[in-house]
């Protein structure tokens, strides 16, 4: 009777694949927020865009609620709700709420009211103001998006130390 012996242990990964996607392919750089344990990520904003397009939307999704989750993080270590609560609610009224067609825009202007707060907080200099922001997201989404992801790229720096 022969005995069967187990397969090898696969590697976790081929020698030279990286862990990570490094910063200059999109992958992020990940810095603590301070007084957490939860972590933002610094995202090439061109990087959001190209991604948002590629994938018809549905990173954008995914990155809307990220953002949210941060700069709420970012206000509940702070001891301030200005910053956010629930990210989840947030998507919810991006998705299904453009159903209704009023929560979406209002969820996108609050979305730069809490990016302000989070600057503020932070003592990040401030960036766009909210309204011009909003604007510019309902007639120029990815310039929105570009500027909105720098200003919060500031505020987890800053923050960070």
């Amino acid at each position: 009777m022969t005995t069967v012996e187990p397969p090898p242990a696969a590697e976790a990964r081929p020698q030279g694949v990286p862990d990570r996607v490094p910063p200059e392919y999109g992958g992020g750089k990940e810095v603590r927020i301070s007084g957490s344990s939860e972590r933002g990520k610094v995202r090439n904003p061109l990087g959001v865009i190209g991604l948002s397009i590629i994938t018809l939307g549905i990173y954008a999704i995914f990155w809307y609620y990220f953002t949210n989750k941060e700069l709420a993080e970012i206000g509940r270590v702070r001891n301030t709700d200005e910053c956010g609560t629930s990210p989840g609610t947030s998507v919810l009224a991006i998705t299904l709420g453009a159903l209704v067609i009023v929560p979406p825009f209002v969820s996108v202007y609050k979305f730069a009211k809490r990016l302000q707060s989070a600057e503020r907080l932070t003592t990040t200099p401030e960036g766009l103001e909210p309204g011009l922001l909003f604007v510019l997201w309902v007639f120029l989404a990815p310039v929105a998006v570009y500027i909105a992801q720098s200003n919060l790229n500031k505020v987890l720096r800053t923050q960070a130390g």
